[in-house]
């Protein structure tokens, strides 16, 4: 499974986003469609731009008991995405459902991704809000493991991550970063972030990039760019 770019579409309504794509007449980029414009649009927007030629991660990072997130991806899964999400706390029960629950009836699947610990979410709050006392680093890892013994596809996780992620899991276990940036651009409200270039040197597979593509002069040429940092 090759490398790609996925762009963060984080607008709020049906125009917006469709405006935003109707620049991209060459190639259809992967891109992510996340809680607000999933809540605002509805489910015919990912129908939409999938009918585009767009790839779908339907960011929505599903959590509840494992009946209910079972019968919830069946529904996302009949929208022909080819990536969602859930949150490894989870359990491994609930993650084992989420998968049972995406296959169609023609044996395919999206992708399934499992979010680990949210890139807000330090040691002092894990510690003092979850009462989790161990060192993050090794929480992530055991929720990367966790997701590998649920039979799932990878994880979103820091560019930083990403290596040990693959040590831990192999190298076929997927990590979808988020936390890049060019190196000449604002880091915005990312503390620790990564190039492009970076995130390919030290094996992300695929890397989610929002504002440094949406909110820039020319779009088309920013996503271009970090294809040819990443992917090229």
């Amino acid at each position: 499974m090759g490398k790609d770019v996925i762009i963060a579409c984080d607008f709020n309504s049906k125009e917006e986003v469709l405006a935003f794509l109707d620049k991209f007449t060459g190639r259809k980029p992967y891109v992510k469609i996340g809680m607000e414009l999933f809540y605002s649009a509805g489910p015919e927007i990912v129908k939409e731009i999938k009918a585009r030629g767009h790839k779908i991660f339907l960011d929505l990072k599903l959590h509840d008991i494992p009946n209910t997130v079972k019968k919830s991806m069946a529904v996302l899964s009949r929208l022909d995405v080819d990536m969602c999400n859930l949150h490894a706390g989870g359990t491994i029960a609930m993650m084992e459902a989420a998968l049972e629950g995406l296959v169609r009836p023609d044996g395919t699947r999206p992708l399934l991704i499992a979010v680990t610990q949210l890139t807000s979410t330090s040691q002092e709050r894990m510690e003092a809000d979850l009462l989790i006392k161990e060192p993050i680093e090794e929480v992530v890892m055991h929720y990367a493991h966790n997701a590998k013994l649920a039979g799932l596809d990878g994880v979103v996780c820091s560019p930083r991550e990403a290596t040990a992620v693959h040590n831990k899991c192999g190298k076929d276990f997927l990590t979808v970063t988020p936390g890049v940036r060019f190196a000449d651009g604002d880091v915005g409200d990312q503390v620790r972030v990564m190039t492009p270039a970076q995130a390919k040197e030290i094996g992300s597979d695929y890397i989610v990039v929002g504002r440094p593509i949406t909110a820039a002069a020319d779009p088309v040429a920013a996503y271009n760019r970090c294809v040819a940092e990443f992917v090229d």
